[in-house]
């Protein structure tokens, strides 16, 4: 009996195991209260698997920079950018795999030129990210005149759909690239130098420099972490829904700061895991989807994830008290 209430408090102990708990709870409880059933059903789980990912996988990038201790308001203008770009030159004829490429380029130089002027200038990044998410969506209306930018890669490039949206044994492919990164960013934080710098800097600042710490440059390569993910995430929906509109993403900073708070990422830095953060991103579209199929209110969502997040806030803070 001893060893089960060990086994049960180590796992109270682990971070995000009280977003799993919730995340189970919510399922069973859409499971029973949707009309016949039909949360469980295939295509609603297939539905999920196939949206969570674009929220899922900037939220990976937005742990891993409030784990270093700073904040990125542009991660939405920044999607909306890389894939207007994206869109642009594969509509004048440019292959699109290089149009891909050229968009994580762009994704990579934005997030740097975030983490530069944050550093160097010493400036928030809250003001940094505000400025720069006001560039880019003014940039991206400039560019589209305000029209979608259709985007269909499949008519010369089948590969290329196939590669980012498609299925394997009914899996969607951009699930599969969202626990990918996630893979890989966890082996990064857990496992890697690299890590031991984002939660030392994120921790303790001038602890971390003390220590020997590049905590500059460590921020900096965060920011363009954070670039080039939603970059990535960008040409998955891009392709997707095939095509690129001005009110891209709009809103996707709050969302992507919800998903990692609810998964267990302090807001002071120096705490937070990937695994709290996919389960965060799950939850969210579980929540969305659920009361689409209640048919609530559509402003029950945002009520809901508010609720969620002081929830959690409080519950994370009671167990590390313990």
């Amino acid at each position: 009996m001893k060893r089960i209430i060990k086994i049960i408090e180590k796992f109270y102990s682990y971070r995000p195991a009280t977003i799993f708990i919730i995340l189970i709870g919510l399922v069973t409880i859409f499971s029973v209260f949707s009309p016949n059933h039909t949360f469980l059903n295939l295509k609603v789980i297939t539905s999920i698997l196939r949206i969570t990912p674009i929220l899922g996988i900037v939220s990976i990038g937005v742990t891993i920079l409030m784990i270093c201790g700073e904040f990125d308001l542009s991660v939405g203008s920044i999607l909306a950018f890389c894939s207007m770009i994206m869109a642009i030159l594969f509509s004048n004829g440019m292959n699109v795999f290089l149009a891909a490429f050229i968009a994580l380029i762009i994704g990579a130089f934005v997030g740097m030129l975030n983490g530069i002027i944050t550093v160097k200038f010493g400036i928030p990044s809250f003001i940094t990210t505000l400025g720069m998410m006001m560039i880019l969506r003014g940039v991206v209306l400039l560019l589209s005149e305000g029209m979608p930018i259709s985007f269909h890669p499949e008519q010369k490039h089948h590969i290329f759909s196939s590669i980012f949206v498609g299925n394997i044994l009914g899996i969607p492919m951009q699930f599969i690239w969202f626990l990918r990164v996630a893979f890989l960013f966890w082996i990064v934080l857990e496992h890697h130098k690299f890590g031991n710098w984002v939660y030392a800097t994120g921790g303790n600042k001038e602890a971390a420099r003390a220590m020997g710490i590049p905590t500059n440059k460590t921020k900096i390569i965060c920011f363009i972490i954070v670039g080039i993910l939603c970059a990535f995430s960008g040409i998955i929906e891009t392709t997707r829904i095939y095509s690129s509109y001005p009110l891209q993403a709009e809103g996707m900073n709050l969302l992507a700061i919800s998903a990692t708070v609810i998964g267990g990422t302090a807001l002071s830095g120096g705490v937070g895991t990937i695994i709290g953060t996919v389960c965060g991103a799950i939850l969210i579209q579980v929540i969305d989807t659920g009361l689409l199929l209640l048919r609530a209110p559509a402003f029950w969502f945002r009520t809901f994830i508010g609720m969620l997040i002081i929830l959690v806030v409080i519950i994370n803070k009671y167990l590390r008290r313990r």
